[in-house]
């Protein structure tokens, strides 16, 4: 006999030191730390494979994510902090800081990233494009890593739902969202994420030695957001706010990001392949 639904009741923290010890006390060693971490050292070491291969210097590859690890820590709280809760952090403008207690937005991380890239790209006097389209493999990756550890967390999860995967929440920190099964929509958008990982790493590794310029990057921002824009319609929206939106915030900064992927794609197809295959 099937189950009408699962009870979620993992604990966020793998452990945590008593406050009594000294220097260390108190200490929490959250799931979500350790996933986020995990996708960036994964998406590190496909890159620098990727680096090699292509001969490029492998001391990029750390300078490339120094950039991507700040750029994206302060695009995502940023983006919370502008899209979500501009009101509550403008009157307590030091909780911007208390990372540690949550409020991060993709949406903002990608902005923050493609800024930091830009900026990457300007030093290095790499092509901007070429920069996108190498960090548009690794990052669907780290996104389903991070989907994760919201599913530890017990946030970010869709409506109630009959279906027999539905998820009771029982850890969720709003009572009225614990009771009934919900859409675990946390491991649908990170399995989203993944097989995307999967097709553009796929698509490279079939098309390197052709390789239209942007072809990755138009892919990345195209199927990402589309996922995250469909997706949303399953959500329970994050702030009381969006109920009476016809799209959620989630959808309404999703929409430029698809338009984005979709010119990226129509330029890139009027563009001369290239070769990146490591010669000699």
């Amino acid at each position: 006999m099937l189950l009408n639904y699962i009870v979620w009741n993992v604990s966020p923290d793998i452990f945590a030191l008593p406050a009594d010890i000294p220097l260390i006390g108190g200490f929490t060693l959250r799931w979500y730390g350790v996933l986020f971490a995990t996708g960036f050292v994964l998406g590190y070491l496909i890159l620098q494979k990727i680096f090699k291969n292509e001969g490029i210097d492998q001391k990029l590859t750390d300078d490339l994510f120094t950039y991507m690890f700040i750029f994206t820590i302060l695009g995502a709280r940023l983006g919370h902090v502008l899209f979500y809760e501009p009101h509550y952090y403008f009157t307590h403008p030091l909780q911007i800081l208390e990372i540690w207690n949550g409020g991060l937005a993709s949406h903002g991380a990608a902005i923050g990233i493609l800024l930091g890239l830009y900026l990457f790209a300007k030093r290095h006097k790499k092509k901007y494009i070429w920069v996108l389209d190498r960090i548009a493999i690794v990052v669907p990756l780290a996104g389903f890593f991070i989907r994760m550890g919201n599913l530890m967390n017990s946030e970010i999860f869709g409506y109630t739902t009959h279906m027999p995967w539905g998820f009771i929440f029982v850890r969720s920190e709003d009572p009225a969202l614990a009771i009934g099964p919900h859409h675990p929509t946390q491991i649908y958008e990170g399995l989203s994420y993944l097989l995307i990982f999967v097709f553009i790493l796929w698509y490279y590794q079939k098309h390197k030695t052709g390789l239209k310029p942007g072809k990755l990057f138009g892919f990345f921002m195209l199927f990402i957001f589309l996922a995250r824009f469909l997706i949303e319609f399953l959500k329970e929206p994050q702030e009381a706010w969006e109920k009476h939106l016809w799209l959620d915030m989630g959808q309404i900064l999703s929409i430029p990001m698809i338009i984005l992927g979709i010119g990226v794609l129509i330029w890139s197809a009027k563009q001369q392949g290239e070769n990146f295959v490591k010669k000699g």
